[in-house]
């Protein structure tokens, strides 16, 4: 039989993402863990496409499609793609501008932006941007998820309350709950009762689950126990006039997804492609931080690029059989992990398993109370909240806690898909003054002959002047470099001292401002007839230097590369001035004492 590895081969060769010798423990192992996975499945796919405002069944299609197409591709053992929280309220925001109650045009523009979001994330993943990704603050991806889950509890409301929500997709979600508590129909007793008894039922299930050590099937035994107790009481049955006494989520009708090529009407692209980058990114950030968290503990080696990969042909295909955009699911990913997932074949088992129940089940959704789906949903938002994280960024920085708190403002009063983008260009704000601060001590060699960092006793080295820069060498850091590199052009001429070292052990990614203030300074150095050797020195920076002929007017003796952790370029070079000293003494007239050579000769490195 043929199934997925658990590990994560290289990417690009699809002949090495299965093998041959997939055992029966595994299969029994990951059958286990797809089934449960897929009864949290049915309703959780049910009720992000309420959240979306879409068909119920476009989030069942999603649990059977993009789940199965991201595992096929994936790099991550155990994570589960479908329809998330985040992406739906995205995906709500993204069709706000259509008539909600046109639903044929949001059905072809669910099918377009499904596409577009494919497409951008494959873009991604052919030029290897999946590794950036992981620059993104974990700080963000904590403001993004608490800013998600209010809202997410915020939107259902009005269902938990049984009442029609007012407002138009163009209001923001705090109007349009204004208007829905002030001037909407008169609140639902049923309703809230079957929310209340749903969220009640499902903390108390989950409570004996834990304890029993059962199967994770806490949120669907809840959907269907006040399901069949609304059915029983007639309150989802149809009257006389028609109507029922509380709204139900819809009807899915019993068949699989299809293959549809969508009605592209241009002006929509226009009107969804700021909503599909922001899917794109979202989707590849809650997939890949959930693929890491559970690697964490795993150990498994992660393919990023790959898992974009896989996340952009789901999300593709998905499109064109009416999928609702998915990305990783923590919850799902969690309890598959937890159920003792072993391969990414149990993705596989999940789509089968939720097709299956589609087939066999369907007629039955059409006595679903939207209630209870909207109190799973509340208690999905409440559970994603991750406090003790929380109270960790809190405590850690003042960096984090910002990060957090305004990535999360942003995504409740602006928007889902603005939150990310505010906390990463936050986070650049902060961060740049903070990497370039240069660094810069003075060495001293002590009478113990030792190179250690200059203290306020020491006397000031008449004869050398040793140096040590550390930190960024990029134009952000240009003034601090060229600050200290005057000092020292200073400090020279004050004590008449002719050799400099300059110590670049510690100095990273030059740029082209930076060496051209470096350039600068060995030009000046040497008008003032003072010699400056570069200690140190690591490959980066050699290569660049070469690059911009530097040895064409600087000696390349006076360069030492760091090659051996164990024998110092920087002691060479304070080795060299020495001996460059002696030479001069030598030429005066004066003998080398047998102090000078030892001085010279038994030096040892502190720093």
């Amino acid at each position: 039989m043929l199934a997925p590895t658990n590990q994560a081969p290289p990417a690009g060769r699809f002949s090495r993402l299965i093998r041959w010798n997939y055992t029966q423990a595994e299969l029994r192992a990951d059958a286990i863990a797809g089934l449960t996975v897929a009864a949290i499945s049915l309703p959780q796919g049910m009720a992000y496409a309420l959240l979306a405002g879409v068909d119920p069944r476009y989030g069942l299609y999603s649990a059977i499609v993009v789940t199965a197409v991201a595992s096929m591709f994936g790099s991550s053992s155990h994570l589960i793609n479908g329809p998330t929280s985040a992406i739906s309220l995205v995906v709500f925001s993204a069709l706000a501008f259509l008539d909600p109650d046109d639903k044929t045009d949001i059905a072809e523009a669910l099918v377009l932006l499904g596409v577009m979001v494919g497409t951008i994330q494959i873009f991604i993943a052919v030029f290897k941007l999946g590794d950036l990704t992981r620059y993104i603050s974990e700080s963000v991806i904590l403001g993004f998820m608490l800013g998600a889950s209010l809202l997410l509890g915020v939107g259902q409301i009005a269902n938990l309350l049984g009442v029609r929500q007012l407002g138009t997709g163009h209001q923001d979600i705090w109007t349009r709950l204004w208007l829905t508590l002030t001037k909407g129909d008169p609140l639902n007793p049923r309703a809230i009762a079957i929310s209340v008894a749903t969220i009640a039922l499902a903390l108390v299930l989950r409570r004996l689950v834990r304890a029993w050590r059962l199967p994770q099937l806490d949120m669907l035994a809840a959907l269907i126990i006040v399901s069949g107790a609304a059915f029983l009481l007639g309150w989802t049955l149809p009257g006389l006039d028609g109507k029922r006494l509380v709204e139900i989520a819809g009807t899915v009708p019993a068949s699989l997804p299809e293959p549809h090529i969508p009605e592209i009407k241009f002006g929509w692209i226009g009107q969804l492609s700021s909503s599909a980058l922001a899917i794109a990114f979202l989707g590849l950030l809650e997939a890949l931080a959930i693929a890491k968290s559970i690697a964490h503990t795993t150990r498994q080696p992660l393919d990023y690029n790959r898992q974009c990969l896989a996340e952009g042909l789901a999300n593709l295909a998905g499109g064109f059989f009416r999928c609702l955009p998915g990305s990783g699911s923590l919850s799902r990913s969690a309890i598959n992990f937890q159920a003792g997932a072993l391969t990414r074949f149990s993705g596989i088992i999940v789509a089968v398993a939720v097709a299956l129940a589609v087939l066999l089940f369907a007629p039955l959704t059409r006595f679903i109370p939207k209630a209870a789906l909207a109190g799973l949903l509340v208690l999905t938002a409440a559970r994603l909240i991750d406090i003790p994280r929380l109270r960790y960024a809190f405590a850690a920085t003042r960096f984090d806690a910002g990060l957090v708190v305004i990535t999360a403002l942003v995504a409740v009063f602006v928007g889902v898909e603005y939150s990310i983008l505010a906390g990463v260009l936050l986070s650049m704000a902060l961060f740049i003054p903070r990497a370039s601060v240069l660094k810069s001590r003075e060495l001293v060699v002590s009478p113990e002959r030792v190179v250690r960092e200059r203290l306020p006793g020491d006397p000031p080295n008449p004869d050398l002047i040793l140096i040590d820069l550390e930190g960024e060498l990029f134009f952000g850091a240009a003034p601090e470099l060229e600050r200290a590199l005057d000092d020292v052009l200073k400090r020279a001429a004050a004590d008449r001292a002719h050799y400099i070292v300059l110590r670049l052990k510690r100095v990273r990614n030059p740029d082209m401002v930076c060496l051209e203030r470096i350039d600068h300074f060995l030009h000046e150095a040497e008008k003032h007839g003072v010699t400056v050797l570069l200690a140190g020195v690591r490959p980066d920076f050699l290569a660049a230097i070469k690059n911009l002929h530097f040895f064409d007017r600087y000696p390349g003796d006076l360069v030492y590369v760091e090659e051996d952790e164990d024998y110092s370029a920087t002691l060479k070079a304070v080795r060299r001035v020495y001996e460059l000293l002696a030479a001069a003494k030598a030429g005066e007239g004066s003998a080398e004492t047998d102090a000078d050579q030892s001085h010279r000769e038994k030096l040892y490195y502190l720093v």
